[in-house]
């Protein structure tokens, strides 16, 4: 082998330049030829390269100067293609597409009857072309003669004797026995007469017998001689009686291969196959009207899997490609588009399909975009992560946007096959965003389906991101007029818990989907049920792990001796003294009220109390410090402390506060303003919580009161309208029972200085508050025991 192609390179350096390199010699039947699989230098690409040494068989010189002519100026599909030859005084080379012997596929018995039909049919419309339009001989038809290519595809060499009929000089009559193994296929009246007979029989009765010869090779493997001529064993049934014919021993009545031809295109017979209609139609699909192109892609979509994949691959393929993509093929003719691709390497893959795949994503018919989202999940294994990301979804992304519903849904329903392609930029900014605009869509399916799909793909949001945006999607579906819209949401929310915090679970989700424990729907309620199932476990697992309390040490030591006095046991419900348990709640919460007021209580001698005390009051005497009994709890004893003086008005602080969380707790009823699950300060990030600025007048106003108003609100006691006025009932007491009995220690009248008086403001002040409390009667209901805890 080095021997052969250093000869090769010798001769090569001797001659013209060449610009294909030598590989492999192929196995040949005996042949003048010598064959070789060859690159070509350019680009890489394959070839093969028929090779002569003129040196070492001089006398078949006149045999490869014929084959090399006709070669050059013979056209047709069914002839070898001729890539470039060269020729000098050592050798003669011929590069052409890249062979393969057909006798290789022969000797494994690799072909199926369909595919040999079809092969015969390519090679018989080739020697009709020869015969008829060509007035020639080929002269040397044999299986040795014929190649396929790497489509799969038969055609036709071994041009060494061919010839025109029409010359006198021509080289089958002179060099027709010189041709390697011509023996066995040589008709009988050559046989017989020499290659003169042909002057007397018609031209066409050579390549007749020759075929038939070569339909006989095929089913069973050689052919040995005439004796085997005409025998029907393993030949098609349907092709009996037209085979017969061709190997007739007279060549008068011998069937041409025209004929042949024609015999099996008739409806029914052995050449009317759906493969060989499939050749037949494939390259003029771009002109067929609609009609015929629709019954050419039903009749190939029956094809089955034993047909020539390398010809679906170099031949169909493209062609498909060209109709999708400029002739109108459609949905059908992609949908055989993928049925081959799936057959073939990444790399073929990426060669032949990708690039179209990324034009067909940009063009605008709505048809072609469905038929692609459709498919999706048959190509996105065989797309590189690059071009998804970078050529592929910005095309798909316009789809969100389409006014066709169909294209808005099937645009939705590929992010599930899509994701895993995306980078971490692209989830969390453009998809989100498009994701929130389908959130919002006139079409009930379409927000269901968005739910399901940011469920669906939750483990790829980003982590800093992904409660809240879930949260904001979750909780607007919650309130979709549209039934199975909640209860996507519902379901989502359970199989998404493990992304939320257990904070977020309690105050955030819970309260959104607990008015679902009550919808008119049952199908939702028994959702909702089942997702609060889940919370609250969550909750418990969590609470479970909690401390008992969040005291310092210390204060928990202090308070760990029992429960709390006067506060209320369970077992203490049914004891006698639960009258007496619940009197001391109610001191209890007095106490703590006490505790929360600023200042010293100033009693009066009318039930009016002068607020604040005004100018004529006398300076309070010195309190004395109040007793407490060894049974007090430390808690209790803390709750007579007066802390600091509270302002009743909010300060700007407070106003600030108290306006952060309107807009954190507020009730928004539209997805559109997600303030109510989001926080002010997240909105930028989340692209499901639209931008939302509270209007002055949905915030608390806290303008600062003025000093009228300041005076009387530091005097009038805060009433959460949870408790009886009992500072104003404690006066009436004293007023109506001066000369009975005595008040509590601490809470007699005292008297008021006389350098006090009521002047300016403060009179103004203390009249306007006087004239207030006059209106409302205070007094309590006389009863005996009007003076008991009970009667409230």
């Amino acid at each position: 082998m080095d021997f052969l192609k250093s000869a090769v390179a010798s001769a090569m350096a001797k001659g013209p330049p060449f610009p294909y390199t030598f590989g492999d010699k192929v196995d040949l039947d005996p042949s003048i030829w010598t064959l070789y699989n060859g690159t070509r230098r350019e680009d890489g690409s394959d070839c093969s390269i028929f090779s002569f040494d003129i040196p070492a068989n001089r006398s078949a010189l006149p045999l490869a100067k014929n084959a090399l002519k006709k070669l050059r100026t013979l056209r047709h599909p069914g002839v070898i293609k001729v890539l470039d030859t060269a020729e000098s005084d050592s050798y003669i080379y011929i590069a052409t597409e890249r062979l393969v012997p057909l006798r290789w596929h022969v000797k494994r018995k690799s072909l199926s009857p369909e595919t040999a039909k079809w092969g015969l049919y390519s090679i018989a419309r080739t020697i009709k072309f020869i015969n008829d339009e060509a007035s020639s001989v080929h002269g040397n038809l044999k299986v040795a003669s014929v190649y396929t290519t790497e489509s799969g595809e038969w055609k036709l060499g071994g041009f060494e004797v061919l010839s025109n009929v029409k010359e006198d000089g021509a080289i089958i009559y002179t060099y027709g026995s010189a041709v390697p193994d011509s023996g066995r296929y040589t008709p009988p009246e050559l046989a017989k007469s020499g290659w003169d007979a042909l002057k007397r029989s018609p031209h066409s009765a050579v390549d007749a017998y020759d075929f038939g010869a070569l339909i006989f090779e095929i089913f069973n493997g050689n052919f040995n001689g005439g004796d085997q001529a005409g025998q029907t064993k393993n030949i098609p049934p349907g092709m009996h009686s037209s085979y017969k014919r061709l190997t007739n021993a007279n060549p008068k009545p011998r069937l041409s291969v025209a004929h042949f031809l024609e015999q099996g295109r008739r409806n029914g017979a052995f050449f009317d196959t759906p493969l060989i209609k499939l050749t037949d139609g494939i390259e003029n699909l771009g002109v067929k009207s609609e009609e015929e192109r629709e019954a050419f892609l039903e009749d190939l979509e029956q094809l089955t899997d034993d047909f020539p994949e390398d010809f679906f691959k170099m031949k169909v393929l493209p062609e498909l490609l060209k109709s999708v993509e400029f002739g109108g093929g459609g949905p059908k003719a992609f949908a055989l588009v993928m049925k081959i691709a799936a057959k073939l390497t990444n790399e073929d893959f990426d060669t032949r399909v990708t690039p179209v795949l990324i034009r067909l994503f940009g063009n605008p018919d709505r048809a072609i975009r469905v038929c692609l989202l459709d498919n999706l999940p048959l190509m996105i294994d065989r797309l590189s992560q690059k071009v998804v990301n970078d050529k592929m979804f910005p095309q798909i992304v316009t789809g969100f946007t389409d006014v066709a519903p169909v294209v808005r849904e099937q645009t939705l329903k590929s992010v599930l096959t899509l994701i895993t392609k995306l980078s971490d930029r692209t989830i969390n900014g453009e998809l989100l965003r498009y994701l929130a605009k389908t959130a919002n869509d006139e079409q009930p399916g379409i927000r269901t389906n968005t739910t399901i799909c940011l469920g669906k793909i939750a483990k790829h949001l980003g982590s800093s991101s992904r409660a809240k945006v879930l949260i904001a999607a979750f909780s607007r579906s919650l309130r979709d007029p549209f039934v199975h819209a909640r209860n996507a949401s519902l379901m989502a929310l359970g199989v998404t818990a493990e992304y939320f915090s257990e904070e977020d679970c309690a105050v955030r989700l819970l309260p959104a989907i607990c008015p679902s424990l009550i919808d008119k729907e049952k199908l939702i309620r028994d959702q909702a049920t089942k997702t609060v199932d889940v919370y609250i476990a969550k909750i418990k697992k969590a609470a479970a792990a909690m401390p008992d309390s969040a005291l310092p040490p210390d204060a928990a030591i202090a308070a760990g001796g029992g429960p709390r006095m006067s506060t209320p046991q369970p077992a203490e419900s049914s004891s006698p003294a639960a009258a007496a348990s619940w009197a001391g709640w109610a001191i209890s919460s007095f106490t703590n009220k006490l505790s929360a007021a600023a200042g010293e209580i100033e009693p009066s001698a009318s039930p009016a109390i002068p607020p604040n005390g005004g100018p004529s009051a006398a300076p309070p005497p010195k309190r004395p410090a109040p007793v407490t009994s060894s049974s007090a709890s430390t808690l209790h004893r803390q709750a007579l402390k007066s802390p600091a003086p509270s302002p009743l008005f909010p300060t700007d602080d407070d106003n600030n506060e108290a306006a952060a969380d309107a807009d954190d707790g507020g009730g928004g009823g539209a997805w559109g303003d997600m303030d109510d699950f989001v926080e002010d300060d997240d909105t930028t990030d989340n692209p499901f919580a639209a931008s939302h600025t509270p209007t002055p007048a949905k915030r608390r106003e806290a303008k600062p009161p003025g000093p009228a108003v300041a005076a009387v609100a530091s005097a009038t006691p805060f009433d959460d309208g949870s408790e009886p006025d009992f500072a104003g009932w404690l006066a009436a007491q004293a007023q109506k029972k001066s000369g009975g009995r005595a008040l509590p220690k601490g809470m007699g009248k005292k008297a008021v200085p006389a350098s006090v008086s009521k002047t300016g403001a403060g009179a103004a002040a203390a009249a306007k508050t006087k004239k207030k409390k006059t209106a409302i009667d205070m007094k309590p209901k006389e009863t005996e025991e009007d003076d008991g805890w009970g009667g409230w």
